[in-house]
Order: structure tokens, then sequence, then C-alpha cells
């Protein structure tokens, strides 16, 4: 049996890549590590008692739609996705998932097309009575805060005062800190803290997992699809308040355009919003805010 608390699925991959050590050392290292991970996703996603045998397209589905959820890059995407048919094979399922990464929708790359994602929030709202949710959706616009991030928000454990502190369910679990500047954004964490006290947005009793689906069917019947364009129009208006101009997707110069000492402030402001987002490329601000 796993032993000092680690969880089943934990302790069964471990076992299993101790007794298959096929690959280079840096390989094995990477593949104990993303199956680790998706154990501990899968956990989080509700599948607690999956045993290492028990693996199925569902789980796979969810752990891929978690990790796009989480902005996980292609590449990344692409890695993950060879040590869970090297899992797949040690278990003689390999013909359990598709060979092309395609039909799991994994291989479709990141473009920089400059155009505006941006979204604002609208009278749609009005039809969310769903307080908890009302809450998430707000703190995904005011903070450009993940919807998983969101939901998993604390005010009692990630309210810094003058800025944000979040680390659970952020992507890959690292810390990042987000700034409170204005009077809306610290009135909105007051706000939450006294809708939950010293809890999360999920109700007592209740896992990320079912709260996710409720979160799901709440917007889709106020008619929002996806919600991730608040990041982007959070990402927009910061850079704008860091520089002084519009972002290029908001009809701003092109940074190819711009003179070297505003080329320098760019830089800066899109090194802050990287940061603020919970990317480690730079680069993939610009899906954000436009090249």
């Amino acid at each position: 049996m796993a032993g000092h608390g680690m969880k089943k699925l934990n302790f069964e991959l471990k076992e299993m890549c101790k007794h298959n050590k096929d690959g280079s050392f840096s390989t094995q290292k990477a593949r104990l590590y993303t199956l680790n991970q998706a154990a501990n996703d899968l956990h989080d996603l509700g599948f607690k008692t999956l045993s290492v045998h028990g693996l199925k397209p569902k789980h796979v589905g969810a752990l891929i739609e978690k990790w796009k959820e989480n902005d996980v890059s292609d590449g990344t995407l692409k890695n993950r996705m060879t040590h869970l048919r090297w899992w797949t094979s040690h278990i003689n399922k390999a013909g359990m998932l598709p060979k092309s990464n395609a039909d799991l929708g994994v291989d479709r790359r990141v473009y920089v097309t400059n155009t505006n994602k941006g979204q604002v929030l609208d009278g749609r709202m009005d039809a969310i009575k769903d307080p908890l949710i009302h809450m998430s959706i707000r703190l995904q616009s005011a903070f450009g805060m993940r919807r998983e991030e969101s939901i998993k928000f604390n005010p009692s454990r990630d309210d810094r005062g003058f800025s944000l502190a979040l680390e659970v369910g952020t992507k890959g679990g690292r810390p990042r800190t987000v700034p409170i500047k204005t009077a809306a954004q610290r009135e909105l964490v007051d706000e939450c803290r006294q809708l939950v006290g010293k809890q999360s947005l999920i109700p007592f009793g209740h896992t990320y997992k079912q709260q996710l689906k409720v979160y799901e069917n709440v917007t889709a019947k106020a008619g929002f699809h996806k919600l991730h364009g608040l990041r982007h129009q959070y990402a927009q208006s910061r850079y704008e308040e860091i520089t002084g101009w519009q972002s290029p997707v908001s009809g701003g110069p092109r940074r190819a355009e711009l003179s070297s000492a505003d080329k320098q402030l760019d830089n800066t402001a899109r090194q802050l919003i990287s940061r603020e987002l919970g990317h480690e490329r730079l680069d993939v601000v610009a899906v954000y805010i436009g090249s």
C-alpha cells in the first residue's frame, strides 16, 4: 500500500516508473514528474479512487481539458501526452488513445493573430443568480484569474491588502502575485470576504469538480460560452495603464512602430502582465495584447 500519506495512484505510478526504466535519465525524471502531476490533477477532478490500471479515455480527456484551461503550452501538452501514452502501453491499453494528438485536440498551435479576444461583462450577468458563480466571474474580470483560480479563491488566505497571493488552482501550482490597483478591486475582494468568510468559493462539502459543473451550467444558461476573454481584457487594460497607450489588438501601435524608448516601456508592460497572468514565457502575452 502507499506509504507516508501518498495517494494510491501516485504510489502506483511511482512504482511503475521504478520498474520500467526505459529512456534516458532525464526522460525518466520528466515522466515521473508528469505522471505525478496527472495523478494529482485527476484527484482534484474528483477521480479519487482511480487505480493505475483503471485509466480510461474520459480520464485523459478530463486532464487535457484541465491543462488547456490552465494555458499549458502546446509543446508541454505534447510532452505530457507522450508520458500518458507510456502509461497506457504499460497497462496493455496502448490502443486506448488515438495515434494522433490532433484527434485529442492537442495539436492546435497558438498563433498571434492580432485579433482582439477581450471580453467585458454585460447584461447577461443579471441572469446569474448564484452568488458564488457571480463572484467567481467578477474576480476573473477584475484580476485576470483563470476559471479554476477564481473558483478556488479564498480571500482569507489569498488577500494581502495591496495584492493577491495566488497559489491554489494556479497553473502547475506556481504562486504568483496580482496587484490590487483600484478601489473597485479592493471593494470586490472585501465583498468576496463578506460572502464566504474563511471559505473558498466552493460551497462547504462540495468538490472543485462539482462546483465546476455548476459554474459551467450556470454560465451556459446565461449565454456565456467561454469566459477566457476576461483574461484578455485584463491584460489589455493593464497594458494601457502601464504604457499610456492602447495594446496592438485594441487599435494601439504595433511593437515594430514604437520608438526605442517606448519599446522599453512595452517590454516592462509585457513582463509585468506575464507575471500577473502566471505565464513563464513572455511571448505568450502577445496572444492577449498583440505584437
